[in-house]
């Protein structure tokens, strides 16, 4: 939930999402159209800058949602930079550096950068509920905005869950020591599964009950100086790629 808290408070949540959609994306062309790998990390720096700064989102904060990524990305480098050559023997293995593919591991280093730091400025700035009716405007199709509106929904109800269920047992000592701590595990999974369903369950009836069988729509924001922000974030990102092609 940290990246909600992100989307919802920081300095450009008023800011149409069309804008933001708009330099998110122009970013992932510069990332891939970089003529270096270098240059493909500093497009990854503008606009991990621009998310830091411009948004006004924690560096603490923003450094915890792209951990995660960051450490896939370094085992997938180095699976692709490393090799493992393994003998006839137990234990007997090798590690050989495979230096024909280092360039190809840093343009695939700088790429991937460029593109996560392009969807964090995205999800960091604009709440779900945003996106979604952004991908509406685009038409995309409603069944797969109404799955990622109920998949989205449903997140809170399973943190609720999760957050009241540990509290609970830990309240009972239910997690002193490891026979105990199995067996709340067990309790705990059980406990959401069946919370789970029985929200999904209500969610349908009252959908049914109103006689609602369409998509699911949200009334959507008005955002001030819409026109400007298009604008601007269409300028700003083309003027990123230009520079990454032209670097």
């Amino acid at each position: 939930m940290l990246i909600e808290q992100c989307a919802y408070t920081n300095r450009w949540r008023r800011v149409s999402p069309a804008a933001k959609g708009i330099f998110s994306l122009c970013g992932m062309v510069a990332a891939y159209a970089a003529a270096t790998p270098v240059t493909a990390c500093s497009v990854a720096a503008v606009l991990g800058t621009a998310t830091v700064l411009g948004a006004g989102i924690p560096l603490g904060r923003y450094l915890r949602v792209a951990c995660p990524v960051l450490i896939f990305l370094a085992v997938s480098v180095l699976s692709i930079a490393v090799s493992v050559k393994i003998g006839d023997t137990v234990g007997d293995f090798t590690l050989h550096l495979a230096r024909t593919e280092l360039p190809r591991v840093a343009r695939v280093c700088g790429r991937s950068l460029g593109g996560l730091a392009s969807l964090l400025f995205l999800a960091m700035t604009t709440p779900m509920i945003d996106i979604i009716a952004l991908l509406r405007r685009l038409r995309a199709p409603e069944v797969s905005l109404d799955i990622m509106t109920l998949c989205y929904r449903t997140l809170f109800v399973f943190s609720e869950a999760v957050h009241d269920t540990i509290t609970a047992q830990s309240a009972r000592l239910g997690y002193a020591g490891v026979r105990l701590s199995i067996r709340s595990l067990g309790g705990l999974v059980a406990n959401i599964t069946a919370r789970v369903w029985q929200h999904s369950h209500a969610l349908h009836l009252a959908a049914a009950a109103r006689n609602n069988y369409g998509p699911l729509r949200f009334l959507e924001p008005e955002y001030p100086r819409r026109c400007i922000s298009l604008v601007t974030a269409a300028l700003c990102g083309g003027i990123l790629i230009v520079l990454a092609v032209a670097a």
